[in-house]
């Protein structure tokens, strides 16, 4: 361990925006009229380029491997579908010239030398701005859009990926610039063997950007060793504090700096000129978010059966639910809850607190701490404290609405942060590695494997 890997964490004393543009969720409003399609390339372009005015650091597009259903059909209440994430940040590169494009891509149906072949073919179209935001889902259901079913263990999803992050480094980091030659790549795993001589030099930020975004001690372990941004889900000020502590912490004892991490938590911003407004503005998107129907079928998906003869202004239903464990069908949010008793706790939750279905329901899938409401100078004070204090990085915005759902975060949030200085007031560079303030990557080992090494180890 080198004295430099031990140095303590020092804030920069600013922050940094992104955009989370999601798929599967109860946070985006689809159905009313302002909405975009999530099919219209225009959607992407409006947002992504509203997001570049504001000086944001990246364009972060989530990703579902396979088609959300709902009691066995697609969820048409939500995002059903829309184009692939690299094919769309392709054509966002030719539109916009400093945000970074991150790509949610999974270890787990992928091949390591493809992927890493188009994630670097993004990042020289973009001139060093790609990304990749590492996922490592492993269930039979999405699985069985590759036929291999859930092939993976869960346990081992972490082993597995991180073979699959150390390959693909290799990979990038196989080109010699000083002789112009690529250097022969060879994996032997569990899941695949890869025997390689790469194609493309490397970018003008040496390499992709990775994310990630796992919280368990697992995950936490892998993103200290692997990532340079943690996407992560603890924006309150006191959590976010201890999520750096602990993330720190874990950075040192992987023998990197206490600085070498980024971690932008995802969040929500409600804001308006006055507090009033803004506590209005925020009962009005809370009323948009969770209508009646999507009130009903998110009992629905818990109760494993069809509600729509109850009133969604009335009580839960007093039906049991038909599972006893909820599938992973609409997303990790609904998986392996235990229905039965689930519903009898948020009967009698729902009743002590005199709450209907989609009183409920709206309380239930609202993230109190990861939203922001106030009016901007209220909201701007909020975030010098977790710029002083080194708490997060920045922010990865979930707008509410696509495409202006940015609009008043860039025209009136983000000067008053400049005002206060911490929110920069140009790009740094033109790379995304430049304008997250991240060093050049140490170059990958290139040694072959060796016969002693774990399988997944041999990289």
């Amino acid at each position: 361990m080198t004295q430099h890997s031990r140095a303590k964490y020092q804030p920069s004393g600013k922050l940094q925006f992104g955009i989370f543009f999601q798929g599967v969720n109860s946070g985006t409003i689809w159905k009313a009229a302002e909405s975009g399609s999530q099919t219209d390339f225009e959607s992407f372009r409006r947002i992504a380029q509203t997001a570049e005015r504001g000086l944001f650091a990246a364009f972060f597009l989530g990703e579902g491997l396979r088609l959300r259903e709902h009691l066995g059909r697609p969820h048409e209440l939500d995002v059903a579908g829309r184009p692939d994430a690299q094919a769309m940040l392709a054509a966002l590169a030719a539109v916009t010239s400093n945000i970074g494009l991150v790509a949610t891509q999974n270890t787990t149906y992928n091949d390591p030398a493809d992927l890493a072949h188009r994630l670097s073919s993004l990042d020289l179209l973009s001139g060093g701005r790609a990304a990749w935001n590492i996922v490592t889902t492993d269930n039979a259901w999405t699985g069985a859009n590759f036929r291999r079913g859930g092939y993976l263990d869960h346990a081992d999803r972490y082993t597995h990926a991180e073979a699959f992050v150390e390959t693909a480094k290799r990979i990038w980091d196989s080109h010699d610039p000083a002789t112009g030659q690529w250097q022969r790549v060879l994996h032997e795993g569990q899941h695949y063997t890869v025997d390689v001589t790469p194609r493309l030099p490397r970018s003008a930020q040496y390499r992709p950007v990775l994310f990630q975004a796992g919280d368990s001690p697992e995950g936490r372990n892998f993103a200290a060793r692997q990532a340079d941004v943690i996407f992560s889900a603890h924006p309150k000020l006191d959590d976010a504090l201890d999520f750096r502590r602990d993330i720190v912490e874990r950075t040192l004892d992987a023998g990197r700096g206490a600085n070498d991490v980024k971690i932008m938590p995802a969040s929500e911003f409600i804001l308006a000129a006055t507090p009033e407004e803004a506590r209005d503005k925020k009962a009005w998107v809370r009323s948009l978010q969770i209508g009646p129907q999507q009130a009903i079928a998110y009992l629905e998906q818990f109760w494993g059966r069809e509600l729509g003869e109850y009133d969604p202004d009335g009580p839960l239903p007093e039906i049991d639910p038909v599972v006893e464990e909820t599938s992973e069908t609409r997303g990790s949010g609904f998986h392996g809850a235990k229905a039965r008793q689930l519903a009898d706790q948020w009967r009698a939750e729902a009743k002590e607190k005199g709450l209907s279905i989609r009183q409920f329901v709206s309380a239930k899938t609202s993230r109190v701490d990861a939203t922001f409401n106030g009016s901007y100078a209220e909201v701007a004070d909020r975030l010098v404290e977790h710029a002083r204090t080194g708490a997060v990085d920045g922010f990865n915005i979930s707008p509410w609405l696509i495409p202006t759902g940015l609009d008043d975060i860039v025209n009136h949030l983000v000067p008053a942060l400049q005002e206060r200085g911490v929110y920069p007031t140009e790009y740094a560079g033109s790379t995304l590695r430049e304008n997250l303030g991240l060093a050049t990557p140490e170059r990958a080992s290139a040694s072959a494997p060796t016969e002693s090494a774990p399988l997944e180890a041999r990289v």
